[in-house]
Formats: C-alpha cells, sequence, structure tokens
C-alpha cells in the first residue's frame, strides 16, 4: 500500500483552484501543561470548524476561505438543531450525527457521569474554511477567542477540525 501523501496533495488541490502555494505554520515549540486539577473537576469546552451552525443561524460559505466568524453555541442545545455546511469534506456522517463533529451529547453525557467537571456555557463552531491569514488568527480572532475561554473558565478545549 501507498502512502497518502495529505500535503502534496492539498497543495495540487489549492494550486488548481488559483490559489497560491500554502505556507504552512511552523511553531517551534508548544506551550502544553499539565493539568492542575483532576479532569473530573475540569470545565471543558469544544471547537468545531467544520461548517456547523444552528439552523436558525445564517449557514456557514460552504466554500469559505479566511472565514474568521466563530459562533457561541450554548451548551445545552439540542444536537437537532444544527446544518452542516462545508464543502471540503463529505459530511454525511455529521448530518446524521452531529456527535461526530461536534460532540455536545458525549460531553453532557461525560458531565453527568462525573468524568468531567462540566461543560463551558458556550461551546464553539468557527474558523471555517482555509485560513491564509494567520497573522490575524495569531494577532486578533485567536486572542479574541482565548479570551472568551478564560472567561468561561474552560480548562480544556477540544478542537474537532475537519
Amino acid at each position: 500500500m501507498e502512502w497518502i501523501r495529505y500535503v502534496d496533495t492539498l497543495n495540487d488541490h489549492y494550486r488548481s483552484q488559483g490559489n497560491p502555494p500554502y505556507r504552512w505554520s511552523v511553531n517551534e515549540s508548544a506551550p502544553l501543561h499539565r493539568l492542575s486539577k483532576p479532569l473530573t473537576e475540569c470545565k471543558v469546552s469544544v471547537l468545531t470548524s467544520g461548517g456547523v451552525s444552528q439552523c436558525a443561524m445564517p449557514a456557514f460559505n460552504p466554500n469559505a476561505k479566511n472565514d474568521h466568524r466563530l459562533d457561541a453555541i450554548a451548551f445545552d442545545t439540542e444536537s437537532s438543531d444544527f446544518q452542516v455546511h462545508d464543502n471540503y469534506y463529505d459530511h454525511t456522517d455529521a448530518e446524521e450525527d452531529i456527535n461526530c463533529i461536534f460532540p455536545l451529547d458525549r460531553l453532557r453525557e461525560l458531565a453527568d457521569k462525573g468524568e468531567i467537571g462540566s461543560v463551558a456555557p458556550r461551546l464553539w463552531s468557527g474558523f471555517m474554511g482555509r485560513i491564509y491569514n494567520r497573522t490575524k488568527i495569531a494577532e486578533e480572532s485567536g486572542p479574541a477567542f482565548a479570551n472568551a475561554l478564560l472567561a468561561d473558565g474552560v480548562d480544556i478545549l477540544l478542537a474537532a477540525p475537519t
């Protein structure tokens, strides 16, 4: 079996759409930290970038590029209240069960079982599509999102990228 050359395939795909070569981010270090308290005491949130929006909200542009939109979703929103608009992956399974890319029911179950402390008041969907303006993420959108997580007292963020 031959390996899938994901980076080469992705670069070829972007070039075929007339985009410049993608400049991959290179991080020399990662600020990873051990939890300061047990998982059973942690508040958890989630971020999906899979084009997930509540049915009453505007749909994401399925062909988005540089979309820094970030929707806050109440932790107790019904899992049936979502739509998926994204042309960058097959979302058939997500349309059947949103939890495969936005695990809000699973988080609530973990909290109910006492395996995590609690679910944060807000869960998140956004940064959809291909983001080429990384400076804006690093200097504006990312810090604003981090501040929202801090305001909610989030200890752990689960990232569910697509």
